[in-house]
């Protein structure tokens, strides 16, 4: 799959794109990602891309003109169609749907906006979706961009060390993922030792498999109650789920 970024500052891309894990989906291509620097798409000896609101107030708005160019550019150069994404606050919130939905896909050409927007009119013409890490601001969209591309390429075959790895996530079956260990069995703190809950040790797998998901079920009803809510309703529940969490102490148990 492909993903072409139209930015104002490709060089934040490249530390990432050659680091970490997820670097094996980019250095192979399975996840193929192409910077397109905007001021390359602007006119005159400033290369601008930028001028006041019209109405008057605070900042200063993307011209369409500059991002008309970028967007013929790539779509010249990209084989077949692609979505056009924009990231902005007012977008959908970036979740594993969305990430899954297109993992599978063809790609997309990212629109990372600056300043305090882009003209409504190339928006209106051209953006087929728009996403958003939550709500709040931030200073422009190369920050989603990016954690959009890692986890559409954590999900890509052969990038994670283990195929079950991301199986196991937050938000794969609906909920948050449980709490994990590693060595020492025993970690010594100044507030005393603190042992590895004994089951992990124990081999037994169906009972490891249970505990993994009771601390699943508690966190998610403790932090995310709306994710047990939407888990019942999609029948993702067993008798033996309904049964721990209406057991769980006030305060932490969902409303059934």
């Amino acid at each position: 799959m492909r993903f072409d970024v139209i930015t104002l500052f490709p060089e934040l891309f490249a530390p990432f794109l050659t680091h970490g894990v997820t670097r094996r989906a980019f250095e192979s291509r399975q996840v193929d990602v192409r910077l397109w620097p905007l001021r390359e798409h602007a006119e005159g000896n400033y290369r601008r891309v930028d001028d006041r609101p019209f109405g008057g107030g605070p900042g200063m708005v993307m011209l369409a003109e500059p991002l008309e160019r970028a967007l013929t550019a790539v779509r010249a150069d990209r084989p077949g169609a692609a979505p056009l994404i924009h990231f902005s606050p007012t977008g959908q919130p970036i979740d594993q749907t969305v990430l899954r939905g297109l993992a599978g896909g063809p790609g997309a050409i990212l629109l990372c906006g600056r300043y305090e927007g882009i003209d409504q009119r190339f928006l209106d013409r051209h953006v087929d979706l728009e996403l958003s890490l939550g709500d709040f601001v931030l200073s422009g969209g190369e920050l989603p961009a990016l954690a959009l591309l890692d986890g559409i390429a954590r999900l890509q075959e052969g990038v994670l060390s283990d195929a079950r790895s991301h199986q196991q996530d937050s938000f794969e079956d609906g909920l948050l993922d449980c709490p994990h260990y590693s060595r020492p069995e025993v970690l010594d703190t100044a507030d005393g030792p603190i042992p590895v809950p004994p089951v992990l040790l124990s081999g037994h797998h169906a009972d490891i498999a249970r505990w993994r998901r009771e601390r699943s079920l508690e966190l998610t009803a403790s932090r995310r109650p709306d994710l047990i809510a939407a888990a019942r309703k999609a029948g993702r529940l067993s008798a033996a789920d309904e049964r721990f969490l209406s057991g769980l102490a006030p305060g932490i148990a969902p409303k059934l």
